[in-house]
């Protein structure tokens, strides 16, 4: 079952939305320390009911006016079989698959409705 297991906040300015977000939900928030402009958001203590997630730097402008979301991410067994479901269903893609150093592989797709959603194949634990 494909359970969420991250959310992404995407902002024209990630320090901006980080600061709002402190503010606004007293959530940590602090830069990843690795290959990409990411910062990782912890929403509450070890244990408790929720989810983490993280904020980054838009990748293409907002168009028009409507709700925008958190970009959720499902943990997959099989990333590029669930991206095949997505598209033979009716998605499209939006972002290709492709590895994060230490975290898995992952890809993006749109829903019939239009929503982005990640899916994420964990590195195997070893």
């Amino acid at each position: 079952m494909g359970r969420v297991i991250h959310f992404e906040i995407h902002a024209d300015d990630p320090e901006r939305a980080a600061a709002f977000y402190r503010t606004v939900f007293g959530w940590e928030i602090a830069k990843w320390d690795g290959p990409a402009d990411y910062w990782l958001v912890t929403t509450g203590e070890p244990g408790e009911r929720g989810i983490d997630g993280a904020i980054l730097r838009r990748s293409a402008p907002i168009e028009g006016l409507g709700a925008n979301a958190f970009v959720c991410t499902a943990q997959v067994d099989d990333v590029a079989a669930t991206l095949a479901t997505a598209l033979a269903s009716g998605g499209e893609l939006a972002m290709a698959e492709m590895d994060v150093p230490g975290v898995g592989r992952l890809a993006y797709a749109r829903d019939t409705e239009g929503n982005v959603f990640g899916m994420l194949q964990p590195v195997a634990a070893g």
